[in-house]
């Protein structure tokens, strides 16, 4: 039986199953010094003297930039939802976002190996986080509030989405999709594929998924706050850490670590199929 069915086998028994991943390795030559040049070069581009609209992929999303958003991000506060178009709510959690990382985001950056993208950083907390641990970090997303208000936290990010161009292809260490963010595009294979390509051989995707559910839900949504606003319809998806696991299989990725805490659910994925004596089975 392969790692990820022993983990799949394990969530459905809701005995989820923890491992330590090893600290992040230190890239060699030139690596460090490409990847913050290019993130630099980025930056100016994107968002320091840049004042036209990026180019936006398909898979992008507009929506995020909507005026709830960017309000709510402004605020620090909520209420703010998702609303399916069956009128179905998911509040989203403004202030956790806006505040300083928790205990449950600092085990998430401790697992985190190499450079590290941030993929939807919103506000910015992790980003602000590891670039006060001295990491290396980049923080992307299509809203322009969200990434304005990581650079006034004194972290890097960039205006942009993950199916955008961007700095250091094929050389990230890690790459985070935490808050949900594996539904970005509606399309988690696609997101995986994507994410599998930004990264270095045998680099780590930590995912956060729906707590003790095998739900793989893929749905229309909009942004909406209390007073009715409401920003353009957009594909997202909900996973839960079985759905995710069988994505994963089928794309070839292997599962390295699932976990909870606080309440909320994470995965560890490798790309491909170097592994380390130091992981757990």
């Amino acid at each position: 039986m392969t790692g990820l069915r022993r983990l799949t086998a394990a969530w459905t028994a809701r005995q989820a199953t923890s491992a330590t991943i090893p600290r992040p390795t230190t890239l060699t030559d030139s690596g460090p010094r490409r990847l913050r040049a290019e993130a630099r070069t980025a930056t100016t581009e994107r968002i320091g003297t840049d004042t036209t609209a990026p180019d936006v992929h398909p898979h992008s999303d507009g929506a995020w930039s909507a005026d709830p958003y960017a309000r709510a991000l402004h605020s620090g506060r909520g209420p703010l939802y998702l609303r399916r178009t069956d009128g179905w709510l998911l509040p989203l959690d403004v202030e956790r976002w806006c505040a300083e990382a928790d205990a449950a985001d600092l085990e998430v950056l401790r697992r985190c190996e190499g450079a590290v993208l941030d993929v939807g950083c919103g506000p910015g907390r992790l980003v602000a986080a590891l670039s006060r641990q001295g990491r290396r970090v980049l923080g992307i997303d299509v809203s322009e509030a969200a990434v304005a208000r990581t650079l006034r936290l004194g972290a890097p990010a960039l205006h942009r989405s993950v199916f955008e161009p961007l700095p250091g292809e094929g050389r990230w260490g890690t790459a985070l999709l935490i808050d949900g963010n594996i539904g970005i595009g509606g399309d988690p294979a696609a997101l995986l594929d994507r994410t599998g390509r930004l990264l270095a051989p045998g680099g780590l995707v930590i995912a956060e998924t729906v707590p003790d559910q095998d739900l793989d839900e893929r749905v229309q949504v909009h942004v909406t706050d209390a007073r009715g606003a409401t920003g353009t319809a957009f594909p997202w998806a909900r996973l839960g850490t079985p759905a995710l696991l069988r994505y994963a299989e089928r794309a070839g990725w292997r599962a390295v670590a699932s976990w909870t805490a606080r309440g909320r659910s994470f995965v560890a994925l490798r790309n491909g199929r170097r592994a380390s004596a130091a992981e757990g089975r």
